[in-house]
């Protein structure tokens, strides 16, 4: 593919979606763009700001959490594997309150709560936790929620 059929196809597709660097490059890898045609790109879409880091992780962090029921964790996880810079996504994850997160999380568990099966209540306090952990949410926050919905039930 030539520089500037994967630049088209690049603008196209950021014009309609959020990507990171680590997406576009992975495009164009495939694509069998050469590295140097892959470093002009990159400083075009940057430029340009079809590619922003911090809008993609804010944009990541809200649909993962909100729409996935992701925690934390989790997210940081993905990020990280997206290679988008610690310094980027840090800030953004730290401006969410635990209240957000108890809002995702005690529905999520009782939804939860109604398909477990155990023979006692320690066994599903179990299961609960490590569905929620699985989630990626933090122990404390975890521990917290299930008492209550423990306690609900």
């Amino acid at each position: 593919m030539t520089k500037e059929q994967a630049l088209y196809r690049l603008t196209s597709l950021c014009a309609h979606s959020e990507y990171c660097q680590h997406d576009m490059l992975e495009k164009m890898r495939k694509w069998e763009v050469s590295v140097v045609d892959q470093a002009s790109i990159m400083e075009y879409l940057v430029r340009e700001r079809y590619v922003d880091e911090e809008r993609y992780a804010r944009h990541f962090i809200s649909d993962k959490i909100k729409l996935n029921k992701w925690g934390r964790r989790k997210v940081e996880q993905a990020l990280y594997m997206k290679r988008v810079p610690e310094k980027i996504y840090r800030p953004i994850l730290e401006e969410l309150s635990d209240e957000d997160y108890d809002e995702i999380l005690f529905p999520l568990l009782r939804s939860k709560l109604r398909s477990v099966k155990g023979k006692d209540e320690y066994e599903i306090r179990g299961k609960l936790i490590r569905f929620a952990l699985s989630r990626g949410f933090d122990m404390d926050i975890v521990l917290q929620a299930v008492e209550n919905i423990m306690k609900e039930a």
